[in-house]
This record gives structure tokens, sequence and C-alpha cells, in this order.
């Protein structure tokens, strides 16, 4: 039995040579595909990089667009804001002009008031309160006319930098 064996032998190490060698080979293919398949997924993901980085300066520069236009908005808003804070003011100094005016006719009725003579006296002083109530009620009104008119005016000039803030977004969008 041995002596099949024997010849056997040779038989057995050539077969085990060739599925040796057919293993190695299919091994060094899996290898070449391998790396081969890894320097496309490299390529790949640099040309993704690439990408994304364009992408990301394109988005940046779109961004800081947007920005620009509202920071101008805002700059634009704080004039106009400034610009009816200042009109305000003088309004306001008008008003005390006519404040002035009034409290000046109210001095006056009341002077002739009391220079006036008895006859008349009842119906000046009843015509001297009544201007000076009048003219009280102009200041009041005055100068509650003028602080709703500042408050206004500040509202509107938020209002139309809102707006070009939102104009400008909706422009630079419909650009890009």
């Amino acid at each position: 039995m041995t002596s099949i064996w024997l010849r056997a032998l040779p038989y057995i190490v050539a077969i085990a040579l060739v599925l040796g060698a057919l293993f190695a080979a299919y091994q060094h293919g899996v290898t070449v595909t391998d790396k081969s398949w890894q320097a496309q997924w490299n390529d790949r993901n640099t040309l993704d990089a690439k990408a994304l980085a364009a992408r990301e300066t394109a988005e940046r520069a779109k961004e800081q667009a947007y920005q620009q236009s509202i920071n101008k908005a805002v700059q634009d808003g704080q004039r106009n804001i400034d610009q009816a804070t200042a009109d305000a003011a003088t309004a306001r100094a008008s008003a005390d002009g006519l404040r002035g005016a009034a409290d000046n006719l109210a001095a006056r009725l009341a002077a002739s008031e009391a220079s006036g003579n008895s006859c008349t006296a009842d119906a000046s002083k009843a015509a001297t309160r009544a201007a000076a109530v009048l003219a009280d009620v102009l200041k009041r009104a005055d100068q509650r006319a003028g602080d709703l008119a500042a408050i206004a005016d500040q509202a509107r000039a938020r209002g139309v930098t809102c707006e070009q803030a939102y104009d400008g977004l909706i422009r630079s969008s419909a650009l890009h």
C-alpha cells in the first residue's frame, strides 16, 4: 500500500503546487483589483472634496453678499431714523414757539381782564378762562402730535429698512 502512496505523492505534490499557484494568482488579482478600485475611490473622493470646497466658497460668497446688503440697508435705515429724530427735535423747537405764543395770548387776556371795568369783568373772566383752557389744550395736542409724528417717522424708517433688507436678499438669491 505504501507503494501506491509513493507513486501518487508526486501527483499530489504537483496538484498542491498547481492549486497553490492558482490561489496565489487569485490573491494577486484581488490585490491588484482592490488597489485599482481604491485608486478610483480616492480620485472620486478628491473630486468630491474639491467640489465641496467650491460649493462652500460659493455659498460663503452668497452669504457675504446677503450680509452686505443687509448691512447697507441697516446703515441707510439708521440714517433715516437719525434724520427723523433730528426732524422731530426741530419740530419740537417750533412747537415750543407755538406753545409760548399760546401762553403769551393767555397772559395778555388775563392782563386785559384785570384792566377791564366791572360790567364786563365776569364775561371777560369767562373768556380768559376759556382762552387759557384752549391754549392749554392746544399745547398738549401739539406736544402729543409731535410725539406721535416722531414715533411714526421712526416706525416708517424701520419698516423701510426691513423692506430694503428683504428686497436685497430676494435680489441676491435671484442672481444665484
